[in-house]
C-alpha cells in the first residue's frame, strides 16, 4: 500500500515510521535521484531487520545467505560485545551488490534516519554498484545470492556426508588465504550460478574417475646436458601449469593431488567469493563518497521542496555530520583517513570546479573546470575509476590545502620521519600521488605468485613474493599462512622474498623448517 503525503506537503512527520511512509519516501527520493542526479539504478527490494539480525549480518560478511564457520560466530559475539557496553554502533543500513539490490534497514532508525540510509544505500551504492566499471566486470549482480545460496546448500551436504571438523579444516585453510584468493591482472571466467550448479555433478564425476595428465612421466630429451635439460623441464612445466599464478586458491583448486573433489569444491566457493568482495575494497572512498553526495543533495532537495521538515533535517544533518568526522591525526578516535569525508569533499569539488572554477582549477582540471556539467563529470567519475585512479585523477590543491596533506619519508635505514612534501605549490603533485599509492592494492597488498612446482621430483611447491620498498611479511603470519598452504597443497611448500627492483634474494622460508 503507497500512503499520500499529508496535506502540508510534507512526506512524513514524526518519528515513527511505517511501511506506506517507507514506500512513499523511496518512490520521491527515487524520481529525484533519477531526475536531478541521472542515477541509473537496480529495482530494490528492502528489509527491516533488528539489530540482532544486523549483528548476525555483520558476522557473515554483511551477505544475506551464507555457509557456516566458526569465524562468523566469533565476529558475532565480539560486536555484540561491544555494542552492549555501548563501546560501538551499529550500522544504520545494509546494502548487497545484487540486482535487486538489497537494502536492510534496521528498525530502531527514526523516519528521518531511514530517510537518510534509503537514498544513501538505495541510490547512492546502488548506482555505483551498477555503474562503476570494477563491479560490471569482476561481479555477477544477477547470480550471487542463488550462488550463495548453492554454496551454504552444497557445505552444509558436506558437513553431513563427510563430518564438520573435515569441512572446517578445508574452509579455515581456505579463508587463511582469501587474500591471495583473487584474480587481479587478468579477468576470472564468468559462469552463471545457473551453469555452475549444472556443470557442478559432471565436474566432480569426471574429477572422480580422472587424474591430472601433468603428473604422468616425460621421457629424458637425449642429447642434451644436465643443465639444459633442467632448463627445459622448468620452461615446459611452467608453461603447462601457466606459471607464474597470482591466484594462490585456483591454483590449489585445480593442481593439488590431495584434495578430493568435494574439498576441491569448497577452495571454489571460497574462491569466487573473494573475487566478489575484491572490487568493494578496491572503491571504498569512491562507493562510500558516491552514496554520502548522494543522500547530501537528495536530503537537501527534498527539503528545499518542502517535503522535509525543519525538525527532520536537522536530525539528518546530524547524523550525516557524525558519518562524515574525521578526527585528527592526534585524536584517540583516529584510525586513518575517513572513506565518507574524502570521499563527499571530492565529489562536492568536482562540482565546484565545474560551476565556480578559480584560475589554479583551470590549470589542473582544464576538462571539467567551468563545464558547467558537474552530473557528468561525477557520472563519469563513478563509472570508470577506482579510489587509486579516483584521487590521481582529480585530489585538487585547494582540498589538499583544506585537509592539511603532507608526506612523511619513512626510509628503513632512518631514526626519524622526514617530511618530504607539503600542501605547498612544490608539493601538490607528491602529495597527491602518495595519497593514491596508498589506495593501490599493488602497493598494499603483497605480491605472492606461484612460481615452480616439480611434479615428477618432490613436488615442493614454490611461491614467491614479489618485496617492494623493502617491506617484508610479518614473521608468524607467514609462517601460519604457509601451514595452511601446506594442508590445501599436500607437500613442503617454501616462500621466497624477492626484492622486486634488483631481483636479489632476501630471505627464503620452508614449511620443513616449521
Amino acid at each position: 500500500m503507497v500512503g499520500r503525503a499529508s496535506k502540508s506537503g510534507l512526506l512524513f512527520s514524526g518519528s515513527d515510521w511505517d511501511f506506506a511512509k517507507l514506500s512513499r519516501v523511496y518512490d520521491e527520493i527515487e524520481a529525484i535521484g533519477i531526475e536531478e542526479l541521472h542515477l541509473d539504478v537496480y529495482p530494490v527490494q528492502m528489509e527491516v531487520i533488528s539489530s540482532q539480525q544486523m549483528l548476525d549480518a555483520y558476522s557473515s560478511v554483511g551477505m544475506p545467505l551464507m555457509y557456516r564457520h566458526w569465524s562468523f560466530g566469533k565476529h558475532f559475539l565480539f560486536d555484540e560485545l561491544l555494542y552492549r557496553k555501548g563501546r560501538r554502533g551499529l550500522a544504520y543500513e545494509l546494502v548487497i551488490n545484487s540486482n535487486p539490490c538489497i537494502v536492510y534497514l534496521m528498525e530502531e532508525n527514526t523516519m528521518a534516519l531511514q530517510a537518510l540510509v534509503t537514498a544513501h544505500a538505495a541510490l547512492g551504492h546502488n548506482h555505483f554498484f551498477k555503474n562503476n566499471h570494477l563491479f560490471r566486470q569482476w561481479t555477477d549482480a544477477g547470480g550471487i545470492l542463488s550462488y550463495l545460496d548453492f554454496a551454504k546448500g552444497y557445505i552444509a551436504h558436506c558437513e553431513e556426508r563427510h563430518g564438520l571438523a573435515a569441512v572446517e579444516a578445508v574452509l579455515d585453510s581456505a579463508h587463511a588465504l582469501m587474500e591471495q584468493g583473487v584474480f587481479r591482472y587478468h579477468r576470472p571466467p564468468k559462469l552463471s550460478s545457473e551453469q555452475q550448479r549444472e556443470g557442478l555433478r559432471d565436474r566432480l564425476e569426471y574429477e572422480e574417475r580422472s587424474y591430472n595428465d601433468l603428473w604422468r612421466t616425460l621421457p629424458h630429451t637425449r642429447g642434451k646436458n644436465k643443465a639444459e635439460e633442467r632448463d627445459e623441464t622448468l620452461a615446459e612445466r611452467k608453461k603447462a601449469l601457466n606459471l607464474p599464478e597470482e591466484n594462490l586458491l585456483y591454483f590449489l583448486e585445480k593442481n593439488s593431488l590431495i584434495l578430493e573433489p568435494w574439498q576441491r569444491e569448497i577452495v571454489r566457493i571460497v574462491r569466487v567469493i573473494a573475487q566478489y568482495f575484491y572490487p568493494q575494497r578496491q572503491t571504498q572512498v569512491m562507493n562510500e563518497g558516491c552514496a554520502t553526495f548522494v543522500h547530501y543533495t537528495l536530503m537537501n532537495i527534498l527539503f528545499d521542496r518542502g517535503r522535509i521538515s525543519e525538525g527532520a533535517m536537522l536530525e539528518i544533518l546530524g547524523n550525516h555530520s557524525n558519518v562524515i568526522f574525521q578526527p585528527a591525526f592526534d585524536d584517540p578516535r583516529y584510525s586513518g583517513i575517513n572513506p565518507y569525508a574524502l570521499g563527499l569533499d571530492m565529489m562536492q569539488d568536482i562540482k565546484r570546479i565545474a560551476t565556480e572554477p578559480t584560475s589554479e582549477d583551470r590549470d589542473w582540471f582544464p576538462d571539467i573546470a567551468g563545464s558547467g556539467d558537474w552530473r557528468e563529470a561525477l557520472l563519469d567519475a563513478w563509472a570508470n575509476h577506482r579510489d587509486e585512479s579516483f584521487i590521481r585523477q582529480f585530489l585538487s590543491p585547494a582540498l589538499i590545502r583544506k585537509w592539511r596533506l603532507f608526506v612523511l619519508a619513512d626510509g628503513a635505514d632512518k631514526a626519524h620521519y622526514e617530511v618530504a612534501s607539503i600542501h605547498n605549490e612544490r608539493g601538490y603533485r607528491k602529495v597527491r600521488t602518495a595519497l593514491a599509492d596508498s589506495y593501490d592494492m599493488r602497493t598494499t597488498r603483497p605480491d605472492i605468485q606461484v612460481v615452480d612446482v616439480d611434479l615428477l621430483g618432490d613436488r615442493h611447491l614454490r611461491l614467491q613474493h614479489n618485496v617492494k620498498d623493502g617491506v617484508t611479511l610479518e614473521g608468524e603470519s607467514r609462517d601460519a599462512t604457509l601451514r595452511h598452504v601446506r594442508r590445501l597443497w599436500g607437500y613442503d611448500v617454501s616462500l621466497t622474498a624477492i626484492d622486486a627492483e634488483t631481483s636479489a634474494m632476501l630471505s627464503e622460508r620452508s614449511t620443513k623448517d616449521l
